[in-house]
């Protein structure tokens, strides 16, 4: 399967997600679906980017589009990660409001299974000859594995009728890690750039 084929069915399972997320969150009250949400947005943009990269870069040749796009990937996912973060400290040292966890559960469950079958489609070998299919890859699994603990969090909330500050701690913790995600994207993307300046 192309880097297109498959880039494409991804960009459709996160535009198929987004809507969900960002309804069930505004009505649940949940910052950890909302987050999902918005890093699914943003991975949505990056990909769209991506596949004009890929068919530049097949026209011309070699190019440095799909790299350039990998940079302007991590950068959105770094935006989502202050964002989300500046929420959830908000929430943390104010009062949580209260969590509708069955909503959050039920529709981070859908995200979770979403982001496996797209994880599945995106990861083999070729994935690894490209940085921007390395940076997709990258934001499926985390976006998957964020969307698993929003699911466990929502169930906890929804069995318990408390702990809603957990939340806002998940919310935090994805958005920590997403950071850390786009910050080691943009180290190699510094080194791609650097190796091929050297060559030219």
């Amino acid at each position: 399967m192309t880097q297109t084929r498959r880039l494409s069915i991804v960009l459709a399972l996160n535009i198929a997600m987004i809507a969900g997320l960002v309804i069930v969150g505004l009505s649940s009250h949940s910052l950890g679906v909302l987050a999902a949400g918005g890093d699914y947005a943003a991975d949505s943009v990056a990909i769209i980017l991506g596949l004009a990269a890929i068919y530049i870069r097949d026209k011309n040749g070699k190019s440095m589009a799909t790299t350039y796009v990998a940079a302007i990937n991590a950068t959105f996912l770094l935006l989502v990660t202050g964002v989300v973060s500046g929420q959830a400290i908000h929430r943390l040292t104010s009062q949580t409001p209260e969590i509708q966890g069955l909503q959050s559960m039920i529709v981070s469950i859908f995200a979770t299974v979403a982001m496996v079958i797209g994880a599945l489609i995106i990861s083999g070998d070729k994935a690894k000859e490209d940085l921007h299919m390395r940076s997709v890859l990258l934001d499926t699994i985390s976006d998957g594995t964020s969307a698993a603990a929003v699911a466990v969090t929502g169930g906890i909330i929804y069995f318990t009728h408390h702990y809603y500050w957990l939340d806002s701690a998940v919310a935090l913790v994805i958005s920590v890690l997403i950071g850390f995600t786009a910050i080691k994207l943009l180290t190699d993307v510094s080194a791609a750039i650097r190796s091929n300046r050297l060559k030219s």
